[in-house]
């Protein structure tokens, strides 16, 4: 069934990008609409896979990311993406370049984990003609570095209203505590579960699990990140940019590409092209744009693009068409 959005629903859309875990009534509050119409458009909007919250490490918490471009016999393209959907420590998988060509994203939680992908499992494949990795330097997340291309976007003052107050400066990689994976687990799955919620998982009390969370924001460590179904919002067209840049000029580039309103993620990586960045667009009229205006306005020394043709997985939700699927629940703790 076709899912209709008005200018509410984007509106709550925007709300819930600014801050994840926002509630219901500061939403409401801040849009001058019922607390029973937000959350009841809200849980609508998730049903339907147009969004999800979800609570994610930052790269400086972690092993670093890394993207992997690969070239596989056009006939095995599909079961190529598909088996590493279903991998957990590969959260994007999409078919670009005419389907022989698949791009994925890899956050492993460990050197081993890494290295069973990149060195093992992957050059093992026959059905892999080459493969190449990067590895994600620095990535502008969260913030003003969401995607935000779509109608009615909330005002300035609505946007300070909804801020969290806690500020993302952590510029060191944070340790995490291995109790945290189990919290981590269940904020990956869905980043609006209750303290009540996250306690049974955890098996904390309340309070713990409340001061964790609000800790890891304040320390860089956690950020709420809204996973949007774009194409469900009218913008059908998205695309993988590789640039070349001057080491001088990354920083000013990448943050400059990063605030674009077409931009859903940017970072700085290793290998031949230093800058990665996927935009989002209404039509292939609107990417030549960007491409042409924005790009082309910036101290660029060469740039690759690729189109997607089908997106397999998308932050850790396999894709059902356009719609985002939910992943499989956390354990709870004990069982």
């Amino acid at each position: 069934m076709l899912t209709v959005l008005d200018a509410v629903d984007r509106q709550i859309v925007h709300a819930m990008q600014v801050d994840g875990r926002a509630p219901f009534s500061r939403v409401a509050t801040v849009l001058g609409i019922s607390e029973q119409t937000v959350a009841r458009r809200w849980r609508r909007l998730r049903a339907d896979g147009v969004v999800r919250v979800l609570g994610l490490t930052t790269p400086e918490a972690t092993e670093p990311s890394w993207h992997i471009r690969m070239r596989v016999q056009p006939a095995a393209a599909g079961a190529v993406a598909d088996a590493l959907a279903r991998r957990p420590d590969v959260s994007w998988v999409s078919l670009t370049a005419g389907g022989a060509e698949i791009t994925c994203s890899t956050r492993p939680r460990t050197p081993r984990q890494r290295d069973a992908l990149l060195l093992d499992r992957l050059p093992r494949t026959v059905q892999v003609i080459d493969l190449a990795a990067f590895s994600v330097l620095h990535a502008y997340v969260g913030g003003v570095y969401e995607w935000t291309g779509f109608e009615d976007p909330l005002t300035d003052e609505q946007i300070a209203a909804l801020s969290h107050e806690s500020a993302r400066i952590a510029t060191t990689p944070v340790a995490l505590d291995p109790e945290d994976d189990l919290l981590f687990a269940a904020l990956a799955t869905d980043g609006r579960l209750s303290y009540a919620e996250l306690a049974g998982v955890t098996g904390w009390s309340e309070s713990r699990v409340a001061r964790r969370v609000e800790a890891l924001r304040s320390a860089g460590a956690l950020y709420f990140d809204l996973e949007i179904a774009s194409e469900l919002l009218g913008h059908p067209v998205s695309a993988l940019l590789w640039l070349g840049v001057a080491p001088a000029d990354i920083a000013h580039v990448g943050e400059s590409l990063a605030r674009e309103p077409e931009t859903a993620f940017t970072a700085v990586v290793t290998g031949p092209a230093n800058l990665m960045v996927a935009v989002t667009c209404r039509d292939t009229a609107h990417l030549y744009r960007f491409l042409t205006d924005r790009v082309g306005a910036l101290p660029v020394r060469s740039l690759e693009t690729s189109t997607v043709l089908r997106r397999v997985k998308q932050a850790g939700s396999l894709m059902d068409g356009p719609r985002l699927t939910d992943p499989e629940p956390p354990p709870v703790r004990g069982r």
